[in-house]
C-alpha cells in the first residue's frame, strides 16, 4: 500500500491498493476509484464491540455503515477528500498509542483499525447546535487518516502540562493526555462568556492537534447570509443560490457525512 496527499487548501488522500489490500471509510466519504476497486459495505468494521459498538458510533454521530474498499485481481487506487479546508492528518495506531478525534474528524484507516466513542457530553445549543460534545476513540492496529479542518496547530504537552482549549477547536490527541470539560468560574463569565464558559482541559502527556475552523462556527457564519422564511426583493431572489448553500450547511452538520 502506498498513499500520497494531494493539495493544499482542499486537500486529498490518494491510496494505492496492491492485490488484496483495502481500507474502510464511513458510507459517502469515497471521492474516485479506479474500476479494479471493489466496494463492500459493513455493518460491523471499524466499530470495536460488536452490536453496542455500532450503537455508540451511531450516538456519536457517526455513521452505522463503513465502506470497505479493496483490490481485487489487480491493483487500483481510491482516494478521500475534504470537505472543508483543512488537512488530513495520517497516524500510526497500535497498542499504547490510540488517539481521541472529534466527531467528524475520522476519514478513513486500514482494516484492523476500530473506531468508537471515546468521550461523549451535552454542552447545549450555544457550541454545537444541540449535538452535543463527541469525541471518537481510534484504536486497533495500523494506520488511520484524521480529517481536521482550518489550519493545523500541533502541541505537545509535558507531564502535567495543561491547555485550555475552546471545544470547537480540539481536534484530535493522543490517549495519553488526560481530558475533562471545565467551566470559567465568575458570574460575569456565565452570563456574558456565551458558549466560551466551556473549555476543554488537555493535560500532557502528549500531542494535541488544534483546528482553528470549528465546523460549527463555520456554519453559524454561513447561516447569518441565508435568506429569511419572510425574506422578500434581493434577498428573496437568492433562494435558489441560499437553497444550495443551506444544502452545503446541512452536509457539513449532518452526523452520517462527515
Amino acid at each position: 500500500m502506498q498513499t500520497r496527499i494531494q493539495g493544499t487548501v482542499m486537500p486529498v488522500l490518494e491510496v494505492q491498493l496492491d492485490r488484496n489490500e483495502s481500507v474502510f471509510a464511513e458510507s459517502g466519504e469515497l471521492s474516485w476509484m479506479t474500476s479494479s476497486i471493489q466496494m463492500t459495505t459493513h455493518t460491523q468494521m471499524g466499530g470495536g464491540g460488536g452490536l453496542m459498538g455500532m450503537f455508540k458510533r451511531v450516538v456519536g454521530g457517526g455513521s452505522l455503515f463503513m465502506t470497505e474498499y479493496r483490490a481485487m485481481q489487480v491493483p487500483g487506487e481510491v482516494a478521500f477528500a475534504t470537505k472543508v479546508p483543512g488537512h488530513i492528518v495520517p497516524v500510526s495506531v497500535g497498542p499504547g498509542s490510540e488517539y481521541m478525534v472529534h466527531r467528524h474528524g475520522f476519514l478513513c484507516a486500514t482494516p484492523q483499525i476500530t473506531i468508537g466513542v471515546g468521550f461523549q457530553k451535552s454542552l447545549g445549543a450555544g457550541i454545537f447546535g444541540g449535538d452535543g460534545f463527541v469525541l471518537q476513540k481510534v484504536g486497533g492496529t495500523g494506520t488511520a487518516w484524521l480529517e481536521l479542518s482550518g489550519e493545523l496547530i500541533q502541541k505537545d504537552l509535558a507531564p502535567g502540562e495543561t491547555l485550555r482549549v475552546h471545544p470547537g477547536h480540539v481536534g484530535a490527541f493522543q490517549a495519553s493526555v488526560g481530558f475533562q470539560i471545565t467551566t470559567v468560574p465568575g458570574i460575569k463569565n456565565a452570563i456574558f462568556g456565551g458558549d466560551g464558559i466551556f473549555l476543554a482541559a488537555l493535560t500532557g502527556p502528549g500531542t494535541v492537534w488544534l483546528q482553528t475552523l470549528p465546523l460549527a462556527r463555520l456554519a453559524h457564519k454561513i447561516a447569518e447570509y441565508l435568506p429569511s422564511e419572510g425574506s422578500s426583493g434581493r434577498a428573496a431572489s437568492a433562494t435558489v443560490g441560499g437553497g444550495l448553500l443551506g444544502g452545503i450547511v446541512g452536509s457539513i452538520l449532518s452526523g452520517d457525512d462527515n
